[in-house]
């Protein structure tokens, strides 16, 4: 089966070599390529060797969204909403994702402070998720779905509930940036503005 797929461009690869002997032009065997510039072209002499160079000139890309003032309002804009949540950011998905702690393990004293701190403290049922009070923070399995690792809080009875660390940087961002913040959910968070 793959022999005479190998085979099948072999009667266009003949021509090629009789077209270069016969100075035909590439573009009657390849179509994609104009068979005249569409460029305008300058001339250059070179006064001490007396040749004449044919160069093209390509006129530059233009991208209209960079002049637009808005577009670059915006861009900085996130550009700043990005320098202030990344360092949170990487401490959540450092702590989730490496092996930095085991399932079921508590948080450093300097985590879990940066955690409760820059994260719990926007989450937007933060009181419910305390509830009588803030023993711990860990990392688990999530009960119903158990390849996700997620953060808990540990309460002082003994219970403990998940919380969303994006759901708290969703917060964040739209309490901070209010104007700004829909767009950037959208464009930086997966699961959207939920």
């Amino acid at each position: 089966m793959a022999s005479p797929m190998l085979f099948w461009g072999l009667p266009l690869l003949r021509f090629r070599p009789a077209a270069r002997l016969l100075g035909l032009p590439r573009a009657t065997f390849c179509s994609a390529a104009p068979s005249e510039p569409t460029q305008p072209e300058e001339k250059l002499s070179s006064a001490d060797n007396n040749t004449t160079t044919l160069l093209t000139v390509k006129e530059p890309p233009k991208y209209h969204r960079w002049a637009d003032p808005d577009y670059r309002k915006w861009k900085d804009k996130e550009d700043e909403i990005l320098r202030d949540i990344e360092p949170i950011l990487f401490l959540a998905k450092e702590i989730l994702h490496s092996r930095r702690y085991m399932d079921g393990e508590r948080l450093t004293a300097d985590d879990e402070r940066a955690v409760v701190e820059k994260l719990l403290a926007y989450h937007p049922h933060s009181e419910d998720k305390i509830g009588c009070g803030l023993d711990a923070i860990m990392v688990d399995r999530h009960p119903q779905f158990g390849n996700s690792r997620c953060l808990f809080v540990v309460r002082t009875d003994g219970g403990w509930i998940d919380f969303s660390y994006q759901k708290c940087l969703r917060a964040y961002i739209r309490d901070k940036y209010p104007s700004h913040a829909e767009r950037f959910i959208r464009e930086h968070f997966s699961r959207g503005s939920g």
